[in-house]
């Protein structure tokens, strides 16, 4: 039988623990998701949420949550991916940060970590997210870039492929570059901004909107880039989008060109 004082030294710390408080963290993570199969957790495949979530119930606790506001694909990688975090720890982001990165693997890191109001949720509170794809387009592929890049042998015409995005801008159902028909309840979203920069053997297709559907951007990218080759014309991709069908699109640009450059909040 436990000895009544015991049990009383016991009790006040097990009050502590169950009563203390939880604190919400806003982080940015960037990534190379070559060997990851893209961000959100699945059963036996490595996921960049499934090793944020490891490393930081090793650094800060075991219920620590994790939400992130963009589910990247596998292969697809992150300059500002923002997260939220909560666990039982009050810290400073600066040691927040440490701690976590000393328990991620190199190609994670966490750039920033600051406190959030309660209640925070990186998904739920975003405005809008900001995308980049990288076309290597010399003859022969640059070996420094083929984790990052699409390499595309010809030349491509940006000034076609700009004529060719420009009717993209605006609210649209974006069904036609969807890769799963029927998956999103809503297909429309708000193409906020798309630009095609060319220096001298690259190029950058950026574009900002306020959600995307599924393989949305890849799908974008791959017909933009048939324009640019002189395989399709640049009114083309204007009926593609009014006709809303998937198999009239362009293909699918291969992941590892696509970068989440940034997610947008008020404020």
């Amino acid at each position: 039988m436990a000895h009544p004082r015991a049990g009383a030294r016991g009790a006040p710390a097990a009050a502590r623990a169950i009563a203390r408080p939880s604190t919400t963290y806003r982080l940015v993570l960037a990534y190379d998701g070559t060997e990851y199969h893209g961000w959100q957790t699945q059963p036996g495949a490595r996921t960049v949420q499934g090793t944020l979530t490891e490393a930081a119930r090793r650094a800060l606790g075991a219920g620590t949550r994790v939400t992130g506001a963009s589910r990247t694909d596998a292969g697809v990688h992150a300059l500002r991916q923002a997260v939220s975090l909560t666990a039982g720890v009050a810290l400073g982001g600066a040691a927040v940060r440490g701690a976590l990165n000393a328990a991620l693997p190199r190609d994670v890191r966490v750039v920033d970590a600051r406190e959030a109001p309660a209640g925070f949720n990186a998904r739920r509170a975003a405005h809008g997210k900001r995308y980049a794809y990288l076309v290597d387009n010399a003859p022969i592929a640059n070996p420094l870039l083929r984790r990052f890049a699409w390499h595309v042998p010809w030349p491509l015409d940006t000034v076609a492929m700009r004529a060719a995005l420009a009717p993209l801008r605006g609210r649209h159902d974006f069904s036609a570059f969807c890769a799963s028909p029927g998956r999103a309840k809503d297909p429309v979203c708000v193409l906020r901004a798309v630009h095609v920069i060319r220096r001298r053997e690259r190029s950058a297709i950026l574009l900002s909107a306020d959600r995307y559907l599924h393989h949305m951007v890849r799908n974008i990218v791959g017909s933009a880039v048939d324009v640019g080759r002189g395989a399709r014309a640049p009114d083309w991709l204007a009926g593609v989008l009014a006709a809303r069908d998937r198999t009239l699109a362009g293909p699918t640009a291969p992941a590892q060109g696509l970068v989440l450059v940034r997610v947008l909040y008020a404020g």
